[in-house]
């Protein structure tokens, strides 16, 4: 038999329009008396819930983690109890039998009583606030990609082939070809020639891809997606404002996090925003992998190892983590290596996967230790030399250290 661990607790069964709790409390004598009560999902009844659960004593509070109803719940009651629990619905399965609302909220009580039940990562009121700026930010990007495909889509249909020399359908020359096609008074040959840079060279290219039919309803289609890009532009740029506005009070750890090739300001934002900047929440860095699911299951049966698919984690942050790996495995690092190591063996996307799982590690270990990242590939004190030797030879000149005949000859040499 499992002793009890806590002598008065709640467990919580969270709905969209009510939330039912029972309350286990052991007296001096051992006794169990149970206390079951219904209340309202609207802000006034959660707190007439608070205040019954603070008047019962009681000194944990569990929930499951239903969708984001729990969100309010959770906010009111981590004000009025000293802990509050949201524990992962796998966690807590009931045994199969009857399953009502009061026997949930009673088997939550029952194994938050002896101690059973361990609390998912909840990040601080700062930081919720914040995931949802970089959350919905990353639904713009979405809508973004979406738009552009649907504008090649069109032109594809038309007949115009501009996405096969273009390399970005979005970039200052192919808006500004796009608004010539969409007020139809240009031809090809002057369409071509609004090209900027180095697409310049692709003059003929252009012309032959800029040879189409375009009807009025895709032309007014056209303009409609223009429209909306340019729309989800600016609200992109005032989200990106917003969340590097936010990043003020953990400047330190938001540049520390830049440190490390991949990341940039929005991408070291986004990070912080999912984790956080206190590492002791997870311990060790092999909990963290875990808990965003960038690191390989455990399935072995019999002495055999079975499938070893990623957990489902933190999908935010694995998404934000790959396109920063992208990034980090062009660059002279330890990450192109890794990269390089594993894509030959097991392909592009499993190796992206041990890129983004180790540069969580290393942002784990930086954030942790507030010291910024250094590269084992890279010989630092040689960069430093090879960027301030001119200027310090300068110096050493100037004032008589070095001899000018002696800097002729090494100059010459």
């Amino acid at each position: 038999m499992i002793e009890p661990v806590v002598k008065c607790c709640a467990g919580l069964d969270v709905h969209r329009a009510s939330v039912v709790g029972t309350v286990l409390e052991e007296d001096d004598e051992g006794q169990v008396r149970k206390e079951t009560r219904e209340y309202g999902a609207f802000r006034k009844s959660l707190v007439e819930l608070g205040g019954w659960l603070r008047k019962r004593g009681v000194e944990l509070a569990v929930m499951e983690s239903t969708g984001v109803f729990w969100k309010p719940v959770y906010e009111i009651l981590e004000e009025q109890i000293a802990k509050v629990y949201l524990v992962n619905a796998r966690s807590v399965k009931k045994v199969p039998g009857r399953k009502t609302d009061v026997l949930d909220s009673e088997w939550l009580a029952e194994l938050a009583r002896c101690g059973l039940l361990t609390p998912s990562f909840i990040p601080p009121k700062d930081f919720r606030e914040l995931r949802f700026l970089t959350r919905y930010l990353l639904k713009l990007i979405g809508y973004m990609a979406g738009e552009k495909n649907r504008l090649h889509k069109i032109l594809d249909d038309s007949g115009i082939k501009l996405g096969c020399v273009v390399s970005d359908i979005n970039g200052v020359s192919a808006k500004a070809m796009i608004e010539a096609l969409i007020e139809g008074k240009m031809r090809p040959e002057e369409m071509a020639k609004l090209a900027r840079g180095q697409l310049r060279k692709k003059e003929e290219a252009l012309r032959l891809s800029l040879h189409g039919t375009i009807s009025d309803r895709r032309r007014y289609l056209l303009q409609c997606i223009q429209r909306h890009i340019r729309w989800l532009e600016r609200q992109k740029a005032e989200i990106v404002r917003q969340v590097v506005a936010a990043m003020e009070p953990y400047r330190r750890e938001w540049e520390l996090v830049q440190t490390i090739p991949g990341f940039d300001e929005l991408s070291a934002a986004m990070l912080l925003a999912e984790i956080g900047v206190d590492m002791s929440r997870f311990g060790k860095s092999e909990r963290l992998t875990s808990w965003a699911g960038m690191c390989p299951g455990n399935n072995e049966s019999a002495g055999k190892r079975l499938s070893g698919r990623t957990r489902k984690g933190n999908k935010y942050l694995r998404q934000s983590l790959v396109e920063v790996s992208n990034s980090a495995r062009k660059t002279q690092s330890q990450f192109q290596s890794i990269y390089q190591g594993l894509v030959i063996r097991r392909g592009h996307k499993r190796a992206i996967m041990a890129v983004g799982r180790k540069l969580l590690e290393v942002a784990f270990v930086v954030i942790h230790r507030k010291e910024p990242y250094r590269d084992p590939k890279i010989d630092y004190e040689q960069m430093v030399v090879l960027r301030n030797a001119p200027r310090w030879i300068t110096k050493l000149r100037k004032y008589g250290y070095i001899p000018v005949s002696l800097t002729q000859k090494s100059a010459a040499a």
